[in-house]
This record gives C-alpha cells, sequence and structure tokens, in this order.
C-alpha cells in the first residue's frame, strides 16, 4: 500500500515555494501537532518535491499513499484498507505521509474519484487520527483545489492550503545555475536563460536544459568541433520546449489562490 522512503535533502526550491516555506510548514506542523498540510496547483509545479522537502526537514520518513491502490483487493475492501493503512502509519515512530492526486478520493464530483464515497468518508475520519498524534504529518496535493469536497478542505483537517506556483524568476535562476554547472564549463548567461523560460517548470528546464547538451554533443561529433554547450544552445533549447504550463492554467492558479490560500 505505501512504500517508506528515506529522507534526503530535498529543499522545495525547484517548485514555487522556496526552501523556507518547507522548513516553517514542518516544524509548525510538527510543533503544533493537529492538521497537516494541502498543497495544491498546476501539474509539474513540485507538490512532491515539496512534500519530500517537509520530511527531510523533520528528518522523518516518507510515506506516499496511492489512492488507485486502494481498490486492488476489490472495492468491497478499499475502506478497511485505507483504514489498515493509517493503523500502519500510526505504528511508525515518526512519518510524513503525502497522497498525490487527493481528488481521486475527495473530489466533489463522483466521476472523478477511483474510490467509492465509502472510502471518502472513511478517509476524512482517519485524518484526525495523524493530527492528534505526535511525529505524524499528512500532506494531500491537487492540481484542481476547486474540485474538492468542502468538508475535506475546512480548517480542523488542514490548517494550511499552500499554493505551489510555477518557478518564479529567482527559482528558475537556481534550477538553471545548477543544470548549466552539470552541462558546461563555458560562461553561461543564466539572466538570459530565465527571461527565456517564463512558466517553465523545473522538468521543463531539465528538458531544455538536455537539448542543449544533446545539441553540443552533435556539433562536436558532427564538426569535429570541440567545445561544451553554450548560452545560444541553452536558448535553442529553450525554443524546443513547449511550455508545460499555458497562460489559461497560470490564470486559473492564481485565482484559486485567491480564494483557497490559507498558511
Amino acid at each position: 500500500m505505501y512504500e517508506r522512503e528515506v529522507p534526503s535533502n530535498h529543499s522545495g526550491s525547484a517548485c514555487g515555494i522556496r526552501a523556507g516555506r518547507a522548513t516553517r510548514v514542518a516544524w509548525t506542523v510538527a510543533a503544533a501537532g493537529g492538521p497537516g498540510a494541502g498543497l495544491f496547483g498546476p501539474p509539474g509545479t513540485g507538490k512532491t518535491t515539496f512534500a519530500k522537502g517537509v520530511a527531510s526537514r523533520l528528518g522523518w520518513p516518507f510515506v506516499p499513499i496511492e489512492p488507485a491502490q486502494l481498490s486492488e483487493d476489490g472495492i468491497d475492501q478499499e475502506s478497511h484498507k485505507l483504514a489498515r493503512t493509517f493503523d500502519r502509519l500510526l505504528e511508525l515512530p515518526s512519518a510524513v505521509a503525502f497522497v498525490d492526486e487527493v481528488e481521486e478520493i475527495a473530489s466533489t464530483r463522483e466521476e472523478e474519484r477511483k474510490v467509492t464515497p465509502r472510502v471518502t468518508t472513511e478517509f476524512l475520519r482517519q485524518v484526525p487520527r495523524l493530527g492528534h498524534a505526535s511525529h505524524h504529518v499528512l500532506v494531500c496535493a491537487t492540481n484542481v483545489i476547486s474540485r474538492l469536497d468542502a468538508a475535506f478542505l475546512r480548517p480542523g483537517r488542514f490548517d494550511h492550503v499552500l499554493p505551489v506556483g510555477p518557478p518564479e524568476d529567482e527559482a528558475r535562476g537556481a534550477i538553471w545555475r545548477r543544470y548549466v554547472s552539470e552541462i558546461t564549463d563555458t560562461a553561461v548567461d543564466v539572466d538570459a536563460l530565465v527571461a527565456a523560460s517564463a512558466r517553465f517548470t523545473a522538468a521543463d528546464i531539465e528538458f531544455a536544459a538536455g537539448k542543449a547538451a544533446q545539441i553540443a554533443i552533435e556539433r562536436e561529433y558532427s564538426g569535429n568541433v570541440t567545445g561544451r554547450a553554450t548560452t545560444e544552445d541553452f536558448l535553442v533549447g529553450i525554443d524546443q520546449t513547449p511550455p508545460t504550463l499555458t497562460p489559461e492554467m497560470v490564470e486559473v492558479f492564481e485565482r484559486d489562490v485567491e480564494r483557497f490560500a490559507r498558511t
């Protein structure tokens, strides 16, 4: 049902929330007990990375829970399997439990759920168990917060509802510098890359950086020209990488921030 992951050095800086926010949320939730955190934002913006950052800051195991796996033993066993999952979580000395695509459990649209209504009710009943346990935090993530059941989002279940948006200029610069340093020792205008990669997610930047490395390798082998990737190569890589996020997706996210964010 779930697999424990050893915390690693996930800073959270690759997503729209800076590493400092991961630290503050981690210690606030851990020290206060009670509800965990809900994360929302467009696909690819780093919600899982942020959740792992919380686990890393606390030094607790990261335990992903997959809603789709609840029905593996048949729909009659879904709610019992969920309850057993929470029982096993509470047997651990500490844990950051993470449910991605939580709309599969708690959507207001029944057709979007991959589980029966009984599981939704059971999940809402189980959430406070982690909140009342010391050294246990629940983090849930969704791409479509507007479709979540209002009962799921109410204070008392999740006191922190945090937007995780596309990386801002500073965050994109940090991501670009990391990949540039891995790919080339040639001076690269990172500011130009940042300006050219608006609406890029961390995954988009990784893909574009890989394109730049490929361009440099092909140039070397086809023309016997030595040299590492240049600023121009990275800009070509950016040009060949359509951003994951559309302006419409960013607009919806900004409206959701005004409506749902609670820090």
